[in-house]
């Protein structure tokens, strides 16, 4: 008894690494290229793991918007783009299937050092479960500005799994304002969060995501 109780623990202390790489509620990356991943052109990425490849992830022009297949989390942005002053960040994503587990997208803004280790950002994303959140990217820091919030304004999954929602983010003098199908979520000091510097998308992992009208506007 006492041989099968220490063989027990073993098997469990050696399994603590695989829990650890791959905790409750999220599967491994699919991978959805052989080699390095593709985006369109004029467009530039990074993954969360600092890899600049795009190694499994599949972007492809689609109509007037950009189809994602992903593979690893990150963030896809046009390094001409650089609004100053007063502006609207803006595009519709459509999520074609459900996710294994609710897995985010959105808007970001206030891009800085996005090649670099220092990298900056506040990005606004939102989930199959109906549900929105506000954070900040500071290297490898992530503080959370507004956690995840229920909202009615978020048209959920219909009954194949798929849901449309137009994202914005309002730059203005002294407020942030979030809006989610012209509805105003959140709404933040301007200080409180980035907001000068490139804007982009944010494309968490294994998602079948299409975006639509991309674009940012002075106002």
């Amino acid at each position: 008894m006492k041989k099968i109780l220490l063989a027990i623990v073993a098997l469990g202390v050696s399994a603590m690494p695989l829990l650890a790489q791959h905790p409750a509620g999220h599967d491994p990356d699919k991978k959805m290229t052989a080699g390095p991943g593709t985006l369109p052109s004029g467009w530039k990425g990074r993954l969360d793991s600092g890899d600049k490849t795009l190694a499994g992830v599949k972007a492809t022009q689609m109509g007037g918007g950009v189809h994602f297949m992903t593979g690893p989390a990150g963030i896809y942005y046009k390094p001409a783009d650089k609004p100053a002053g007063a502006y609207e960040a803006r595009a519709t994503f459509t999520q074609m299937e459900p996710a294994a587990h609710p897995e985010a997208y959105g808007l970001f803004i206030g891009g800085a050092n996005l090649d670099a280790a220092t990298q900056k950002y506040t990005y606004f994303i939102v989930r199959q479960d109906g549900k929105y959140m506000i954070k900040r990217r500071n290297g490898n820091d992530t503080p959370t500005v507004v956690d995840w919030t229920d909202s009615p304004a978020i048209k959920k999954a219909d009954s194949s799994g798929k849901m449309s929602n137009t994202l914005s983010i309002d730059v203005g003098k002294d407020k942030v304002r979030f809006l989610v199908n012209g509805t105003e979520v959140q709404s933040v000091d301007a200080a409180k969060v980035d907001t000068a510097g490139t804007p982009g998308l944010r494309v968490n992992h294994n998602l079948n995501l299409h975006v639509e009208g991309f674009a940012v506007k002075a106002r």
